[in-house]
């Protein structure tokens, strides 16, 4: 285990000279990089942990074992230890103590650092977890040396070697399996990309404050998520709070409508009381055009009524709107109760409703 800590170790630290660097440390967030440089820590305080384990709870070797212990010694460290022989030291419990301490303070040290690193970053801090592999790792080590350390020791624990890593596991890169991990959608607040996206350019959200006329608020709606101001009746309430054709509702009386369904909007502004209601919408940079070209043709078309009335109907059943924000169907019916005089016909399509 001591070598495989160290081989962990050793990638980590590589890993975080590689991100320190001037042309890399720019583009890693700073928790990214102390999370490494804490693991760093951590496991070069494990692969020490786990060589005073072996030194200290490992029986004696005997003289038919003493060979092949001595070769796995010489692969252990680094480079070897001050005092005493190899062969002494394998044979000698004293001595492993005293190497094996030596161990466990290194240890100790390493743990403390990894939680001070840990503790500079306020992100991390918020890591529950991590916090407590962190801090049992440090009690378990201070428990051993505690174990070990005996009151009668006047010698002065040396510098323990490290370890040399060493490990038969191949390290694999393995893509992650994003559809296993439940996430929230970063542009999720911002709304529907079909219109709250980098192709699109709006202005800022304003306010406006309706209330309700004899025929209504004075417009028309169309379209889900968002909701789409169709039309606007010349002269209603709609119009003298300044909305305009072609906006989109984004929130009513405060409540987000960017992802509400057509319904879900119209039983908010049918549940406004006598105050009125408050409805916040944006404007597309570019939207205007559009209706100017309507109202181009709304004035083309009018001036076909007044030449042939008989026309007129069979024209305005079969023509189709130039607008990019209005449809039209030859299958278009109107109730007999609706309030569609003196409205302009390329305001209502049979997938919009008047309100």
């Amino acid at each position: 285990l001591a070598p495989h800590s160290s081989q962990v170790e050793d990638v980590y630290s590589l890993v975080h000279q590689t991100m320190t660097q001037p042309h890399v440390k720019d583009y890693v967030p700073f928790s990214w990089t102390t999370m490494v440089h804490v693991k760093s820590e951590h496991f070069k305080a494990l692969s020490h942990y786990f060589a005073a384990i072996a030194l200290c709870d490992c029986p004696v070797a005997s003289e038919s074992e003493l060979p092949e212990q001595e070769k796995a010694f010489l692969q252990f460290h680094v480079t070897m230890p001050e005092g005493p022989s190899l062969r002494v030291l394998l044979q000698d419990p004293e001595e492993r103590r005293k190497l094996g301490k030596a161990h466990l303070k290194k240890a100790i040290m390493k743990h403390e650092e990894a939680m001070r690193i840990h503790g500079l970053c306020k992100i991390l801090r918020k890591m529950d977890i991590l916090q407590e592999v962190l801090s049992f790792a440090h009690k378990r080590s201070l428990s051993k040396y505690s174990e070990i350390d005996h009151e009668e020791d006047f010698f002065e624990t040396g510098d323990a070697p490290d370890i040399h890593p060493k490990t038969h596991q191949k390290p694999e890169i393995k893509p992650p399996n994003f559809s296993q991990v439940k996430v929230t959608d970063l542009f999720h607040r911002l709304g529907p990309l079909s219109v709250f996206s980098a192709k699109n350019k709006w202005y800022p959200a304003r306010r406006v404050h309706l209330m309700r006329g004899e025929n209504g608020f004075g417009f028309t709606l169309r379209g889900d998520s968002p909701v789409l101001i169709a039309g606007v009746i010349p002269g209603g309430c709609a119009a003298a709070a300044g909305l305009k054709e072609g906006d989109y509702i984004v929130s009513v009386n405060g409540q987000d409508c960017r992802w509400a369904k057509h319904a879900e909007v119209v039983q908010l502004l049918k549940s406004s009381g006598a105050d009125g209601v408050d409805v916040a919408v944006i404007t597309l940079h570019g939207s205007e055009a559009p209706r100017a070209v309507d109202k181009k043709a709304a004035g083309m078309s009018s001036g076909m009524l007044k030449s042939n009335k008989e026309n007129s109907r069979k024209s305005l059943m079969n023509s189709k709107s130039p607008s990019t924000l209005l449809v039209w169907s030859k299958k278009s019916k109107r109730s007999k109760k609706s309030t569609y005089s003196g409205v302009p016909f390329t305001a209502v399509g049979d997938n919009e409703a008047m309100y």
